[in-house]
């Protein structure tokens, strides 16, 4: 009996807690995928340049 009113209260402190959020507007969502996806494309250059510097110079060293 005890058991059953632990889950109910948990549901019930879980819904609860999802009404607090506070979810941002389609404007905000799509100015930040655009800032993810930039800086991704980004830091995926920088690796890719690091890695060909890398390359070059292990290949003149070997």
């Amino acid at each position: 009996m005890e058991e059953a009113k632990k889950k109910t209260s948990k549901w019930k402190t879980l819904k609860a807690e999802f009404k607090k959020i506070i979810w941002p507007d389609k404007k905000t969502i799509g100015k930040q995928t655009v800032a993810v996806i930039t800086l991704s494309i980004c830091i995926g250059l920088i690796v890719g340049l690091l890695d060909m510097v890398v390359k070059y110079l292990v290949g003149f060293i070997v």
